[in-house]
């Protein structure tokens, strides 16, 4: 493996959240499964084909750091809950409209029973063309918060337990090469008043890890964020900013990390112009160095249609070429990947 010296990118790094629309064979597949018409080998060969088409979509788009599109995920916290010991779970749960998710509850102490998504990982590694590829695992205080709680006598208790669990995930993909894995906590700053605990329990996930961690936090209020920038020990804040028309950025003004900057609206079929995208990098430049942003999404592409979410990614990256060309008449051409927690 490379050393770290030598892990160089373009300057503005195109990557994804995570998650990307399964291709509609793989969803007709996964009936077939349910009705049991076909066996789970079958379908697991047909997750690993289904990863090959979706970082194929990405490197046809260009970007730099593909994910594997969580292929096999139905649900960011239902998929981790079934894959660590303490869970149970009751049925579904309607969270909006007519999307239900399997809402897990927590029935006795949480445990790492063996790795989740090495194997991912390494399926992603071996079909990507990309130097660094992205991992992304659910970070402990979501999954605390969005589960039911039938053992710990508090919230916070469940919490750090899950950063254990996490936080032996992580050291595992490290020990498998892994060089990016992303934390998502889209309920981190939900309930204000936890933040202190909360922002621990995300720092005991990453203790003693090596490697480059983002922290992804979406759809909330960022001036609750902004009081721990510094006491976050994470390499980057990946933040959604296009769902909200680029408005407080300010609020990233004293940001001594990577930003990893939303700049096409997920929630939205509208495909942005590259011309958009470049305007909102500028926008961003005011406030963050060049050198410690990448670009990206707001979240997962994965309610979007295909065709959708590829156009989405390919205008991402022609904004981004036109911006590099002007920092290249500056001299800025190349950022190094780093797994500090600052961006100096």
């Amino acid at each position: 493996m490379a050393s770290w010296a030598e892990v160089e990118l373009p300057v503005l790094p195109t990557t994804v959240i995570g998650s990307y629309p399964r291709p509609k064979w793989l969803r007709d597949f996964i009936n077939r499964f349910r009705a049991g018409r076909v066996s789970w080998k079958q379908l697991a060969e047909a997750f690993d084909d289904a990863v090959v088409a979706v970082v194929r979509d990405q490197e046809v788009a260009g970007v730099d750091i593909p994910s594997d599109g969580e292929m096999r995920r139905d649900e960011m916290v239902e998929y981790f809950a079934e894959g660590i010991g303490g869970f149970k779970f009751y049925g579904p749960v309607r969270v909006w409209g007519n999307n239900y998710f399997r809402k897990p509850a927590v029935v006795s102490r949480v445990e790492y029973r063996e790795p989740i998504v090495v194997k991912e990982y390494l399926h992603l590694r071996g079909v990507a063309r990309a130097r660094v590829v992205k991992v992304t695992i659910t970070g402990p205080y979501t999954i605390a918060d969005w589960s039911y709680n039938e053992y710990y006598s508090s919230k916070e208790d469940l919490a750090f337990d899950l950063a254990k669990v996490v936080n032996s995930e992580i050291k595992k993909l490290e020990e498998a090469g892994a060089l990016y894995v992303q934390v998502d906590e889209p309920a981190l700053t939900t309930h204000p008043e936890e933040m202190e605990w909360a922002v621990e329990a995300v720092n005991r996930a990453v203790e003693g890890v090596n490697i480059k961690v983002g922290l992804h936090v979406c759809y909330s209020n960022y001036e609750v964020l902004r009081p721990y920038y510094d006491r976050l020990n994470v390499s980057q804040l990946a933040l959604e900013f296009a769902n909200r028309g680029f408005r407080g950025l300010r609020v990233l003004r004293g940001l001594n990390k990577e930003l990893g900057f939303g700049v096409v609206n997920v929630h939205s079929r509208r495909v942005e112009t590259p011309e958009e995208v470049a305007r909102a990098i500028g926008k961003v430049m005011r406030y963050v160095r060049p050198e410690c942003l990448y670009i990206n999404p707001d979240c997962g592409l994965k309610l979007l249609p295909r065709g959708v979410a590829k156009e989405k990614l390919r205008v991402m990256v022609e904004g981004v070429k036109i911006v590099r060309g002007r920092l290249r008449r500056r001299g800025i051409e190349k950022v190094v990947l780093r797994r500090g927690t600052t961006c100096e």
